[in-house]
C-alpha cells in the first residue's frame, strides 16, 4: 500500500473513504470496504480544534497504516491537519481536496462523519454534490453497543483486551523500543521487556495480561505482561509496560517490539511477601503460555 500526504497526491479517479479511523475497528471497516483509497487525518483534528480535549489514541499513524493496508487498500492519504486546514470550509474541503486533489468517484463515510470549519459538513452535504457518488454507512452495533474508538478505549481502560479486540477486528497493541528498568524481574527469574508508554496513546488498565509479542526478527513469542506501577516495590518509577517472554532469551535492549493483548489474567496488587509474588507469577506465565497458543 501506499502512503502519500495530500500535498504530495496525484490526481486519478478514486474509491475514498474518509475518517479519523482510530483504531480501524469493525465499524470503520464497514464504511473502508468498497474503496480503493483511505482519507484520514494526523494529528487527531480535535488536538488542533480544542487543544487538551482530544481523547487517548488507539493506533498510531504506522499502525493504522498496517491495518488499513491488511484490509486491501491500495493508498492511504494523509492530510496534516492544523490550524489552516481546520479554517478551511466544508465546501472548500469537497471542491479543493475530494474534488481537485483527490479526484474521488466515490466517496464512503460513517454516518457521523462530520468536516470543515466548526463540523458543518456532514454526510448529505456530500450526498447533495453530484460529482461523485456518496454511500453512508450506519453506525454499526455489536451485543447492543454502537462500535466506536471511545467505547473501546473504555473497555481497554477497564482491562477487557480480549472484548475490544473482537470489536478492533485485530489485537489491541502497543509499539515501541526496549527500555532498561530496575532489572528486578531477572532477580526474580522473570526478566523482562519494558517499554514505556507513549503520551497521549491508550494503554490496558493496571494487571497483568496474555499477551504476543512481535520481535525485530519477525517471529512472535508468548509473553506475560503487567501494565502498571509495580505496587510490591518502592521504585519512583511511573507507569510501565513489563513483558516477560515465555521460552525466549536474549537481549532486546533498544530494539523495538510490538505487544499485542490478548486476555487480562488478573489486577496487579501488592503480595504479602515477594515469594508469594514470584509463585502467582509462575501461575500467570502457564496460564499466558496457555491462552498465546491458542
Amino acid at each position: 500500500m501506499k502512503l502519500t500526504y495530500l500535498p504530495d497526491v496525484e490526481p486519478r479517479p478514486r474509491r475514498v473513504a474518509i475518517g479519523t479511523f482510530d483504531g480501524v475497528h469493525l465499524g470503520h471497516r464497514e464504511v473502508i470496504g468498497s474503496a480503493d483509497t483511505v482519507v484520514t487525518f494526523d494529528p487527531h483534528p480535535q488536538s488542533v480544534v480544542a487543544p487538551g480535549t482530544q481523547p487517548k489514541l488507539l493506533t498510531t499513524l504506522e499502525r493504522k497504516a498496517e491495518l488499513v493496508a491488511s484490509l486491501g487498500i491500495d493508498e492511504l492519504v494523509v492530510i496534516p491537519f492544523d490550524g489552516d486546514f481546520a479554517a478551511r470550509s466544508a465546501q472548500d474541503f469537497v471542491d479543493h481536496v475530494l474534488v481537485e486533489r483527490v479526484a474521488a468517484t466515490h466517496v464512503s463515510v460513517g454516518e457521523n462523519f462530520r468536516f470543515g470549519h466548526k463540523a458543518q459538513g456532514d454526510a448529505q452535504l456530500l450526498a447533495d454534490d453530484p460529482r461523485f457518488e456518496t454511500r453512508t454507512v450506519p453506525l454499526l452495533e455489536v451485543d447492543g453497543e454502537v462500535v466506536s474508538s471511545s467505547h473501546i478505549r473504555g473497555l481497554l481502560a477497564g482491562g477487557a483486551v480480549q472484548y475490544a479486540d473482537q470489536l478492533l477486528g485485530a489485537p489491541f497493541a502497543v509499539d515501541g523500543e526496549v527500555q532498561h528498568g530496575d532489572k528486578r524481574g531477572r532477580t526474580l527469574g522473570f526478566p523482562t521487556a519494558n517499554l514505556v508508554p507513549r503520551p497521549g496513546f491508550v494503554v490496558p488498565g493496571h494487571g497483568v495480561y496474555a499477551c504476543r509479542v512481535a520481535l525485530p526478527d519477525g517471529s512472535l513469542a508468548a509473553a506475560a505482561t503487567n501494565v502498571g506501577v509495580r505496587p510490591q516495590f518502592v521504585t519512583g518509577r511511573g507507569e510501565l509496560i513489563e513483558a516477560f517472554l515465555i521460552d525466549w532469551s536474549g537481549d532486546l535492549y533498544g530494539e523495538k517490539i510490538r505487544i499485542e493483548f490478548l486476555r487480562r489474567l488478573r489486577g496487579e496488587r501488592r503480595f504479602d511477601s515477594v515469594d508469594a509474588l514470584v509463585e502467582q507469577m509462575g501461575r500467570d506465565v502457564d496460564e499466558a503460555r496457555d491462552l498465546s497458543a491458542g
